[in-house]
């Protein structure tokens, strides 16, 4: 069920087969309240301006997401004009079928979307268009599409990440412009102090951080609940956890060197990998819009999502592998080996996961920025059913693409370093969701 409140309206004229657009209107009408939340909806056709007025007078107190405006039969752009005197909201402008060819012109509904989505484009209003009747596969699998991005749309408007330290030296790519993503993107920035939280997370009791080590011990294979560092990122989890249920915070961006290491005595890799978990997306080294990214993958897929460099480059599998020094959430390993706990690899520091990623169908994405420019990159392909390549965890994922021309036009194109991938075929939302959102597409499929 989509978390969305849609506002459909069914408009005709009485010059055209009603009976006919009655059935049109009905099916979708029950399409809709089948699948969104919250459906308003007059359940009979507005055939007068009048009409039209009067209902949505109705409905103006009421939180809409977004209008569905359905051609059910022609009607003039009258309709369509009062619609978006009274509400600001995107538009979908449906579209049905012919009932049948050879005859009378029944209803006319192709010619009503067209005058419609002219009057939209002429007001400078934003607005999808779609064409098929609501028992059409192809059809609804489209407008999901559409609702699914306002769902998210509007949960990136509430989104708050939690950006814990500052970012490393020379990291200039995991810093934000808070106004500018605020703006164009939705999300805020919550800062919180780094050594403040090393100091409060002591204070966590045994029974709560015992609780991590618990949830962590049935997923990593022989995790050492004795073991200092494992202790240690149990507190710090655990208070992590607290604070994102205190401030509402949905995502985090880490700062995870050399603090982690020379003042604390542990590394965070695994407390991103639990908190990705549990749910709570957690980049390394700072990365916001990397955090953000994970964070989109997840609401679109429903599925857990994975954070890394792009290190290697394999010609003959036209391949590329994704890595980072010990991050990942657990059920995300292969599962022929598990997630086993390790230390990280230059520092020789605990607690950090080690595993190849399983294999799969993957989407690979990143909410870019470049000088004051928002851009969105997408890729696809296969994450191949490969042994662990690096110390760490990772990915080798032969991409739909040719791999070398890819990682040339990733470097013409000035990607950032740190590339979020889920398994999940969400190309085509993340298409959406960027024409939705106003920013810049680059597609690598």
């Amino acid at each position: 069920m989509l978390d969305i409140a849609v506002l459909y309206l069914p408009i005709g004229r009485k010059t055209f087969d009603l009976e006919a657009g009655e059935y049109i209107r009905s099916e979708s009408q029950a399409l809709l309240e089948g699948n969104c939340e919250k459906v308003y909806s007059p359940n009979e056709i507005l055939t007068s301006v009048e009409d039209l007025e009067s209902f949505l007078h109705t409905i103006q107190t009421k939180k809409v997401d977004i209008i569905i405006y359905q051609s059910v039969t022609f009607a003039d752009a009258e309709f369509i004009t009062k619609t978006i005197e009274l509400f600001s909201q995107p538009v979908i402008v449906w579209s049905v079928r012919e009932p049948g060819v050879g005859a009378r012109l029944r209803l006319n509904s192709l010619t009503g979307g067209n005058a419609t989505s002219h009057t939209l484009k002429s007001h400078g209003r934003f607005y999808r268009f779609l064409f098929g009747n609501p028992d059409e596969v192809s059809l609804q699998n489209l407008l999901f599409t559409y609702l699914k991005t306002e769902e998210v749309v509007n949960q990136l408007a509430t989104l708050k990440v939690g950006v814990v330290g500052e970012t490393p030296p020379g990291f200039y790519f995991s810093g934000t412009d808070a106004s500018a993503l605020k703006e164009k993107v939705g999300a805020t920035v919550h800062h919180i102090d780094l050594h403040k939280a090393f100091d409060a997370c002591k204070e966590i009791s045994e029974e709560e951080y015992l609780e991590v080590i618990e949830r962590a011990g049935k997923q990593v294979i022989g995790l050492d609940r004795t073991d200092e560092k494992v202790q240690k990122f149990a507190r710090f989890t655990a208070y992590v956890m607290q604070y994102a249920k205190q401030f509402g915070i949905n995502a985090f961006a880490i700062r995870n060197w050399p603090e982690f290491f020379n003042d604390y005595g542990a590394a965070a890799d695994s407390t991103l990998s639990h908190l990705t978990e549990e749910g709570l997306v957690a980049a390394n080294e700072s990365d916001i819009h990397g955090s953000i990214s994970m964070y989109i993958l997840q609401e679109l897929s429903g599925e857990i999502p994975y954070l890394g460099d792009m290190v290697h480059l394999n010609e003959d599998n036209n391949s590329v592998t994704f890595w980072h020094d010990g991050s990942g959430a657990y059920s995300l390993a292969n599962p022929k080996t598990g997630a086993k706990p390790g230390v990280h690899p230059n520092r020789k520091l605990g607690l950090t996961m080690e595993f190849g990623l399983k294999p799969g169908r993957v989407t690979i994405f990143r909410l870019s920025k470049v000088a004051d420019e928002f851009r969105l990159f997408i890729m696809k392909g296969e994450a191949l059913d490969s042994p662990q390549q690096f110390w760490g965890t990772s990915a080798e994922v032969k991409l739909d693409n040719d791999a070398v021309k890819t990682v040339y036009d990733l470097m013409d194109d000035g990607l950032e370093p740190h590339y979020a991938l889920v398994y999940a075929d969400v190309a085509d939302h993340l298409v959406d969701l960027g024409k939705r959102l106003g920013i810049k597409t680059i597609k690598y499929f």
